[in-house]
C-alpha cells in the first residue's frame, strides 16, 4: 500500500535519517548480495527512514537500470523495518523518470536533489520542482543545495501548488535564510538538516526549528550515530561535545582533505568495520592508506558498535 505524501511528512518529522551507501564490485558493478546485507544489518538501529541511492548512495553514478535494482533491493530488503526514500535528480525530465521508476517499485517518497550543471534562475527551478512533483502521487523533498536553491516566495507558491511537495531540506547552511523558510512555512513542511556530516550541525539546526537531520556515519558507526542523535534530542551537551571533540572534529580533518571525500570516507568506515561496499566510482578518489589509518583509529576509539 502507498505511502501518503501527509503519511510520509510524519515519519520524516522525527528521529535520524540516513543515506546507505551503494555497494560496488571490484570492477564498479552494483552488487546487489553486500547492499542487501548492509540494509539488513543496519535497519534494526532505529533510523526513521533511509534514502536509497541518495547523494551519499552515488546517485550521481548510477546508470538507469542499476537504480532501478538498487531502488528494487532497498524497498523489498526493508519491507515492514524501515520506509524507503529514493534519490532522484538531474534534468527535469531525467528527474521524473527516476522518480517515476521509484515510485512504481513502491519507495514511500522521493527526495529531489540539484538538477547539475547548468546554473538557473530561482523561476526556473521551482518549475522544475513544480513538474516533478506534478508526475508523482508519492510525497517529494527538496534538497536545497548548491545550484539548486528556493527561497520563501518560491516555496510558498510551490506549496501552494503541489500538495505532495512535503519537506525542505538544507544542505547550503545559510542560518538567515533557513529562519525565513522555516518562519514563512511554518508547518506546512518537514525540515531536515541536509550539511555533510550534519551532526556537527545538529544542535545549532535544532534551535533553528529543525531537529531531523540524515546521517552519514550511521553508514560504520550506526550505534554511535543513534547516540549522538539521542544526546542531541535530549539537549545533553557533554555527551554531544564529547562525541564532537573526539570524533567528529578529527573525522572532519580527514573528510575535507580532498573534494568527494564526504562519500569516499563513508565507504572506508564501511570497509573498517567490516561491511566493505567497494570502491568508490569516478570522478570520486579512495581515501589513500595513510587516510584510512587515521579514520581506523578514531572509529576503534569509539568501541563497539
Amino acid at each position: 500500500m502507498q505511502t501518503s505524501p501527509q503519511e510520509l511528512k510524519s515519519i520524516v518529522s522525527e528521529g535520524l535519517l540516513s543515506f546507505p551507501i551503494t555497494d560496488f564490485d571490484s570492477n564498479g558493478d552494483f552488487r546487489e548480495s553486500t547492499y542487501i546485507e548492509r540494509l539488513e544489518w543496519l535497519a534494526p538501529y532505529g533510523a526513521t527512514a533511509l534514502f536509497a541511492a541518495g547523494g551519499t548512495g552515488e546517485f550521481f553514478s548510477l546508470a538507469p537500470d542499476e537504480y532501478s535494482k538498487v531502488i528494487d533491493a532497498a524497498v523489498k530488503t526493508c519491507a515492514g523495518k524501515v520506509p524507503i526514500l529514493a534519490g532522484a535528480g538531474g534534468p527535469t525530465r531525467t528527474a521524473i523518470a527516476y522518480a517515476k521508476e521509484a515510485q512504481r517499485l513502491g519507495a514511500h517518497g522521493v527526495l529531489l536533489m540539484p538538477h547539475y550543471l547548468t546554473e538557473a534562475s530561482e523561476e526556473g527551478i521551482a518549475n522544475h520542482v513544480e513538474e516533478v512533483c506534478k508526475a508523482l502521487d508519492v510525497g517529494v523533498i527538496f534538497y536545497n543545495r548548491a545550484n539548486s536553491r528556493l527561497g520563501p516566495d518560491s516555496l510558498e507558491r510551490l506549496a501552494d501548488r503541489c500538495p505532495n511537495l512535503i519537506g525542505f531540506k538544507d544542505g547550503v547552511g545559510d542560518i538567515e535564510h533557513m529562519v525565513k523558510v522555516r518562519r514563512r512555512m511554518g508547518d506546512r513542511f518537514s525540515y531536515l538538516g541536509g550539511l555533510p556530516t550534519a551532526e556537527v550541525y545538529a544542535a545549532a539546526y535544532k534551535a533553528l526549528g529543525v531537529p531531523v537531520y540524515s546521517s552519514a556515519v550511521f553508514n560504520f558507526i550506526p550505534k554511535t550515530a543513534m547516540d549522538f542523535y539521542r544526546a542531541i534530542a535530549a539537549e545533553d551537551h557533554a555527551t554531544v561535545g564529547k562525541l564532537i571533540d573526539d570524533f567528529f572534529l578529527p573525522y572532519l580533518e580527514i573528510r575535507n582533505r580532498r573534494a568527494g571525500y564526504a562519500v569516499s570516507i563513508v565507504k572506508a568506515g564501511a570497509r573498517l568495520v567490516g561491511h566493505d561496499a567497494g570502491p568508490v566510482r569516478a570522478p570520486l578518489t579512495d581515501l589513500n592508506d595513510s587516510e584510512l589509518a587515521d579514520l581506523d583509529r578514531l572509529i576503534k576509539k569509539l568501541g563497539p558498535q
